[in-house]
Order: C-alpha cells, then sequence, then structure tokens
C-alpha cells in the first residue's frame, strides 16, 4: 500500500481525468499531435532540469492502488478506449512515427527503442499472418509492476494490443501470462471478454473494419520463459528453450510467422502516447530516457511500494518521496539492486547522486533493467544474497548453453563456500573469471544475469568477501 503522502489523491484523479483526456486527444488525434497544455508541463530549474514530482495529471496508470473498478465501466470513466477507432485509422506508419517521437524504450528491461522494433515488421506481407505477443512472464525476482497493471487497469493493456497490433500490421495478440498469476489471469480474460462483447476487440474492433483477437495463455512458471524466443516455443507448446538467431522473430516467430513480442507496460502506455502526443511522453525525463516508468521498490525501505514517477528522477529521492527513506535512515544504505536481480548490485556511494534511467545507471556499472528497485540496509549479508540469487539462476538455467549450464553450477558452488567463508581468496579472481566465461557467450540473455549480480559482488564489496575468508581461516568464524 502508498503511503498517503506519496499516493495521488484517488479523488483528483477520477475527477479530472476524462474531461481532461477529451480536451488532449482531440488535439493529438490530429495529422501531427501537439504538445499537452501548458498547465502540464513541469518546473525547470534556473540552472538546470529537475526531474522526478510528477503531477498526477501527468500519470498514464491512473488506478495502480485500485481507488475505481477495473472493468470497462471504471477504464472508460479515465479516458480508456477513448477515440480509439480514431487512432486505429491512422494507420501502421503514423502510429510507429508517434511511438519513434515519444522516445519510448522498451520496459521489460533491454530497453530498446520501441518504435523502432515494432518498424521491424513486414509491410507487405500477405502470405502468413503476423502476431503480437505480449510478454507477462513477470519472473525477473523484485519485479512487481506489470501484475499491478493486468489486475488494476487491464483495459489499458488490452486498448494497447490493438494499437501496437495495428502499428505492426498484427492479426492477433497473445497475452503469455506467468502461471503464478492465478488472479491476474482470471482479471484479464474478465476485462477481454467485456471488450469483445463491447465490440472493442474481435470482429470489426472498435468500427475500424479491422478484425483483431487477443488470447490469454498461461505459463507454466519458468524463468526462462521470459526470453522471447524461449517464450513463443513455450506458446507453441514445446519446452522454453531459447533459438538461435537469426532468424530473428519479426522474420520467423511464433508459428514460423513474423512476430514481435514486447513488454506489459510498453504495450499499455501506447493509447495514451497515442492520446497527447509524442511529444508529450519525450517531455519527461532525460534525452534518450523519455517517459513515466513504474518503478516497484521492495526490501529495507519503509514502505515498499509500486510507483510511477518521471524517468530521470534521483534514487535518493524516489525512495525518500515515496518509500519514507531507507529503513534506519540513508546513512543506514549498505546497497541497491537497481534494475531486478539481474543487474550488478551498487554501493552507497554511487547511491548517493545516481539518477533512473538506463543511461546513468549505465554509466555507473548497473542497469535500469525493470526497475526493480532492491534496497539492502546495513543489517544484510550482501555476501549471501547475491548467493541466493547464483542459487536461483543456477536452478532456472535451461541448460541449452554449455557454458550457461555448467557456469551457472559452479558459481553456485563457490558463492556457497564464500557465505560460510569456507573459501580461499585466489577464488574470488576464479569467479570473476567463470562469471565472464558466461557474459555474451549463450544463445540468450540468462547467461548475462547469472553473470552480473556475482560480478557486482566482487567490484562493490570484495573487501568483504575477502575479510569472511581471512575470519574462517583465522578460526574466527
Amino acid at each position: 500500500e502508498g503511503s498517503s503522502r506519496s499516493r495521488p489523491s484517488a479523488a483528483s484523479r477520477r475527477d479530472a481525468a476524462p474531461e481532461r483526456m477529451l480536451a488532449l486527444t482531440s488535439r493529438a488525434l490530429q495529422s501531427a499531435p501537439v504538445r499537452a497544455a501548458p498547465a502540464l508541463s513541469r518546473a525547470f530549474s534556473t540552472a538546470e532540469r529537475t526531474y522526478g514530482g510528477l503531477k498526477d495529471e501527468d500519470r498514464i496508470f491512473t488506478n495502480l492502488y485500485c481507488d475505481g473498478s477495473p472493468w470497462l465501466d471504471g477504464a472508460q470513466k479515465r479516458g480508456d478506449w477513448y477515440k480509439t477507432k480514431d487512432i486505429v485509422l491512422l494507420g501502421p506508419d503514423k502510429i510507429v512515427a508517434e511511438v519513434k517521437k515519444s522516445g519510448l524504450r522498451g520496459r521489460g528491461g533491454a530497453g530498446f527503442p520501441s518504435g523502432l522494433k515494432w518498424s521491424f515488421m513486414p509491410k507487405n506481407n500477405t502470405d502468413k499472418p503476423q502476431y503480437l505477443v505480449v510478454n507477462a512472464d513477470e519472473s525477473e525476482p523484485g519485479t512487481c509492476k506489470d501484475r499491478e497493471i493486468m489486475r488494476h487497469d487491464p483495459h489499458k493493456l488490452i486498448e494497447g494490443c490493438l494499437i501496437a497490433g495495428t502499428a505492426m500490421r498484427a492479426n492477433a495478440a497473445y497475452i503469455y501470462i506467468r502461471g503464478e498469476f492465478v488472479y491476474e489471469a482470471a482479471v484479464l480474460e474478465r476485462a477481454i471478454d467485456e471488450a469483445y462483447k463491447a465490440g472493442l476487440i474481435g470482429k470489426n474492433a472498435c468500427g475500424t473494419g479491422k478484425d483483431f483477437d487477443v488470447h490469454v495463455h498461461r505459463g507454466g512458471g519458468a524463468y526462462i520463459c521470459g526470453e522471447e524466443t524461449g517464450l513463443l516455443e513455450s506458446l507453441e507448446g514445446k519446452a522454453g528453450k531459447p533459438r538461435l538467431k537469426p532468424p530473428f522473430p519479426a522474420n520467423a516467430g511464433l508459428y514460423g510467422c513474423p512476430t514481435t513480442v514486447t513488454n506489459v507496460e510498453t504495450v499499455a502506455v501506447a493509447p495514451t502516447i497515442m492520446r497527447r502526443g509524442g511529444d508529450w511522453f519525450a517531455s519527461f525525463g532525460r534525452k534518450n530516457n523519455s517517459g513515466t516508468k513504474l518503478f516497484c521498490i521492495s526490501g529495507h525501505v519503509n514502505n515498499p511500494i509500486t510507483v510511477e514517477e518521471e524517468m530521470s528522477i534521483s534514487l535518493r529521492e524516489l525512495l525518500e518521496k515515496h518509500c519514507g527513506g531507507v529503513r534506519g535512515g540513508w546513512d543506514n544504505l549498505l546497497g541497491v539492486i537497481p534494475g531486478g536481480s539481474s543487474v550488478p548490485i551498487m554501493t552507497k556511494e554511487t547511491c548517493d547522486d545516481v539518477l533512473m534511467d538506463f543511461d546513468a545507471l549505465k554509466d555507473v556499472g548497473s542497469g535500469l533493467g525493470t526497475a526493480a528497485v532492491t534496497v539492502f540496509d546495513k543489517s544484510t549479508d550482501v555476501v549471501a544474497a547475491i548467493g541466493r540469487l547464483a542459487k536461483f539462476y543456477a536452478h532456472e538455467s535451461c541448460g541449452q548453453c554449455t557454458p550457461c549450464r555448467e557456469g551457472t553450477t559452479w558459481m553456485n558452488k563457490i558463492m556457497d563456500r564464500m557465505v560460510t567463508g569456507d573459501a580461499k581468496l585466489e577464488e574470488i579472481d576464479m569467479l570473476m573469471e567463470i562469471s565472464q566465461q558466461i557474459e555474451g557467450h549463450t544463445i540468450c540473455a540468462l547467461g548475462d544475469a547469472a553473470a552480473w549480480p556475482v560480478q557486482g559482488l566482487i567490484r562493490a564489496f570484495r573487501p568483504a568477501m575477502e575479510e569472511r575468508i581471512m575470519m574462517k581461516q583465522a578460526g574466527k568464524l
């Protein structure tokens, strides 16, 4: 639950949303959507831009805390499905152009420019159907943003499927949802049924003359199926083992047909971008790091929360404004994993002034990933924490690639001994070497995801590892 000081006012969102959306949409649906009204602009300091402090009227996910109904009547009151027909009739090229203008980058972890990715789909294909596949297999430890969209704002995702599918010239969308998301899948299926009955999807979707179906497929609970080609294999009824590329999914994806796989949040923001205009979305965050973002913050904070904020907000402001700060105060902070378990941990010194966006976190040797922020205070056994992640990745490796299959097991065994101190000092360098032999040598990115937490631990907390080994050797542990 969000605190009263950080959560947007439910009443202000519900009262203002439809009227504001009406005004904004009439402009955004013209041939060249214009920037939002001056009332929506945010403050600039005299010296440099100030990021953060997202206003209620600028929030995309207006039912994040389920203050209103998740069903069709509530969604329409919040401005969803408004003039969707006009957006669809703009056609693929104009939709893709607007998404490119917005600067939207994928919200599933890789951060690839969305408009560019959508444009890879064939434009003159008449032989095969084309598909949009939504990756709702949210299995990255610490990540809990897509589930909030699916259970509280499902119509944003469904409308986004229609608009993104139109941009990709797709005939249907498949939402591949994590098997453990039982409630979320039930909500999503009911919302899809509502959309069919209202004529919003299916035959002649929204009266556009376009047929577009949306299907939900429940996964079996494997982390590897979050990788796009592993997901496609699972969707086809096979073991979820990633495919070699090329061919890429845009050429030969689901059932050998052109396919784009994209994240829930990426698809769900598309309708709002089209209504308010790409320039509006691009006005948030630093250059090449545009938009608003859902941050899911857990660990040693006073108020764990999933919150929508402006990209490029500082990590410290994000934690202190929305989470009540670090447990025991900022000086009690040990480190932070800023983007889900697969990105390297950062020390407090790095956290003091780092910004939460793709480029800033890359510059400090970490990454935004899924924006799942895990906070560790000084009571944490950081070696044991990363050791637990090493065990997770060894367990979730599909075993297809030798470096990952063998290397994750080796790292797990060494990390188990690091936790107890039953290791040698030279094994720290050996551990780093093993991680580097996995990184970049596998079909999919699970190898990288397994290597980076261990590399981050060694770079940031090597003295703690060495101290534990020496204490054990001295008989003090």
